[in-house]
């Protein structure tokens, strides 16, 4: 098979990984016989597309544990494309095992992407990932390199069943948490749903942060289309993973990057589809820090102005009642795109050579109640809103779907916690003076203050008012919190409190006021008083030191005095303020090129 590629623009060039494989003189040998050393004979790569597959799978990161077998597919897609596979890990980022957050490690993942990306002998690549911060990462390591990509992600676990009841992970285990706390049910009950809630491989399965990237990336045309909720266990998830290996060798061919996919265009239809489907909060973050890397500004107000003409149409937990399992059954994501299309920009190219119209134009939905029609949604606006005031200059953002009603409108007195440790030291203190109509405020878990911006943001109700048969307040922090979690819950408030933000002069006994349909969200002190609070603080806002003895670039080392010295804030994504922008590998060179025996990318 000739290495030449005769598509429109590469008329006498060769694909990049034949500067490794195809020079007859010591550098050409020393490439080949690495191959060969491992029982590959000539004829299987030479002259081939290299695919990359960039593998995330970890025992530690349990979401991503069955991608070693995932693997195996993808590279039955690339032999039958005719192309050769090449394997190779990445970190893995589990929120489960990872200290302090696995979002500390994300622009860490990233790059290593990116890297390996730039640095191996390969054509383009095959993504797989699952768990909630892989996904982003790779997306945007193959951002920023540019060369041919597609991703494979690992697919939501089957439905949780326990004593009958459907459970989905965690929002069912946050919730009867709550319940455990109240005295409802007993430490034994409890115990037995561990083995109940994670019966099978893949991502959580619910609409959190999982589940929700991996929608997008259909959404902004990088996976095949209704790959995101084919169930980790279900033959079908193999079956795609080997269409995906095939398709990334003729994207390699066509030379087709992912900057001609990942346009602004496809990053409004990946906004429009996190809106309808009441997705995770930390997609906002994610969105714009993959669209950062493409050279695409994905300010907040974006996001909003698009909630406000975008329905819910999704009934999935958190925001309702069903799984990713039974979205998979009504139809998956193209019968979400399907019911927006009149939303949606359908001229935007996607990896499998189609238009986004092309793809869904004969999606369907098979269940009203779990893809709601546009007459009938869960909410009349998107899933999620941005605040801004006072208390967020910059933003923040609530789960509006999974907000409690009655609280959209409200004014409260400030509960303030100065960090996650004192949270965990007081919210049960019998004696902490709180009650149902105060606002819960915790500081200093941001990008920098965390450091990582945890996922601490779903603050745990006071016991003594859960007793009292209290199951939503406002809560109010610069954190994040998981997708799959719940309430009437204020997150992202940047600037955060570790470097100046007015969330640090919150004190105890202030007055907020909150109004998601004005989409306010202010702190009722005076100027005054706040000018008094910060000069007794700290003398000058901006300080990058945190207020109360956080993580100080000075007292770090490697990579967490990197991450501290170029994190940006939420608005901004939380990437590097290096890393804006691409930089794109060449997928093809010059055949003139060909007997120099230059190997570098």
């Amino acid at each position: 098979m000739s290495a030449t590629n005769t598509s429109s623009g590469n008329a006498n060039k060769i694909l990049r990984s034949q500067e490794w494989f195809g020079t007859r003189d010591l550098e050409g040998f020393l490439h080949r016989a690495g191959l060969k050393s491992q029982g590959w004979p000539e004829e299987s790569f030479s002259g081939r597309p290299v695919i990359g597959i960039a593998n995330s799978w970890s025992e530690a990161t349990h979401c991503n544990a069955h991608l070693r077998d995932l693997a195996e597919h993808v590279k039955r897609g690339i032999i039958r494309g005719g192309g050769f596979p090449l394997e190779f890990p990445t970190i893995s980022l589990g929120e489960f095992f990872l200290s302090p957050t696995s979002m500390l490690c994300r622009n860490l993942m990233a790059m290593d992407v990116e890297e390996m990306i730039r640095g191996l002998p390969i054509d383009g690549v095959v993504l797989l990932a699952g768990c909630d911060k892989t996904t982003p990462a790779a997306l945007m390591g193959a951002a920023s390199a540019d060369l041919p990509a597609i991703m494979v992600t690992g697919g939501p676990q089957l439905k949780g069943n326990w004593r009958g009841e459907e459970l989905g992970s965690c929002t069912d285990c946050r919730r009867y948490w709550s319940e455990l706390r109240a005295g409802t049910i007993t430490q034994s009950d409890y115990d037995s749903m561990e083995g109940a809630i994670y019966r099978s491989p893949g991502h959580c399965m619910v609409m959190g942060t999982a589940s929700t990237m991996a929608a997008l990336c259909e959404a902004l045309g990088m996976t095949l289309s209704g790959g995101a909720s084919i169930p980790g266990a279900d033959a079908r998830r193999s079956a795609l993973a080997e269409e995906a290996g095939a398709r990334a060798v003729q994207l390699a061919r066509d030379g087709v990057r992912p900057s001609q996919i990942m346009t602004e265009a496809a990053f409004d239809n990946a906004i429009r589809t996190l809106l309808a489907m009441g997705g995770s909060t930390n997609a906002l973050i994610h969105l714009t820090a993959i669209a950062g890397r493409a050279g695409i500004t994905l300010p907040l107000e974006r996001f909003d102005d698009l909630s406000r003409t975008t329905p819910t149409v999704l009934n999935l937990k958190p925001s309702g009642k069903y799984l990713m399992e039974d979205l998979f059954y009504a139809g998956g994501v193209p019968a979400v795109l399907k019911r927006i299309e009149d939303l949606l920009d359908l001229s935007c190219l996607t990896v499998s050579g189609k238009t986004l119209g092309e793809e869904i134009a004969g999606a369907a939905c098979y269940n009203d109640d779990v893809v709601l029609p546009r007459d009938k949604p869960l909410t009349t606006e998107g899933g999620l809103a941005v605040l801004k005031g006072s208390l967020a200059p910059d933003g923040a953002v609530i789960k509006q779907s999974a907000a409690s009603p009655k609280l959209m409108k409200h004014r409260g007195r400030a509960v303030v916690f100065e960090s996650p440790i004192d949270l965990k030291n007081r919210i049960d203190d019998p004696d902490l003076d709180v009650t149902a109509d105060d606002i819960l405020v915790m500081k200093n878990a941001g990008p920098v203050g965390g450091p990582g911006m945890p996922e601490a943001g779903f603050l745990p109700l006071p016991r003594k008012l859960l007793q009292q048969g209290v199951r939503d307040m406002i809560r109010i922090s610069d954190a994040r919190m998981s997708g799959t979690a719940f309430g009437t819950i204020v997150l992202h408030v940047a600037p955060e409190a570790a470097v100046g933000g007015p969330l640090a002069l919150v004190e105890n006994g202030d007055m907020i006021d909150i109004d998601v349909d004005a989409r306010r969200l202010d702190l009722l002190v005076d100027e005054s008083e706040l000018a008094r609070r910060r000069n007794v603080e700290s003398g000058a806002v901006g300080d990058s030191a945190a207020w109360h003895g956080g993580p100080s670039a000075a007292r770090e080392r490697g990579y967490r005095k990197l991450y501290l010295d170029h994190v940006m804030q939420a608005p901004a994504g939380c990437d590097f303020d290096f890393l804006l922008g691409n930089t794109p590998v060449e997928t093809h060179v010059e055949v003139a090129k060909h007997s120099a025996g230059h190997h570098t990318g």
